[in-house]
């Protein structure tokens, strides 16, 4: 019977490691958390865009990870380009932007 306590610890504990590992963020992959944090700061930013006069009728798609966020699409301007950079760091948590538009 200790034979077989021993051996039930011994599969319990090496479940319960390998599911704290796999959740566990690395450099190419979120953690939970990260990735609701990212859901936000995107619907932020895609609000921000559609708010804005200048930038409101642009079709960017914007990609957060790990509050780096990615514009892309298409756009009327530079200058409407620059606008929606410059609104998507304006919101909180953005740590960057990338800016993958072009110019119609």
């Amino acid at each position: 019977m200790k034979q077989l306590n021993k051996y039930l610890s011994a599969v319990f504990l090496a479940v319960t490691l390998g599911s704290v590992v796999g959740c566990a963020p690395t450099t190419t992959r979120q953690g939970t958390g990260e990735y609701i944090d990212d859901t936000v700061i995107t619907t932020k930013v895609k609000a921000a865009i559609a708010e804005d006069p200048l930038t409101k009728f642009l079709e960017v798609k914007v990609k957060t990870f790990k509050g780096e966020v990615q514009l892309s699409g298409f756009v009327s301007s530079r200058e409407a380009a620059n606008r929606a950079v410059e609104l998507a760091r304006g919101v909180q948590g953005v740590t960057s932007v990338k800016d993958d538009m072009q110019i119609k």
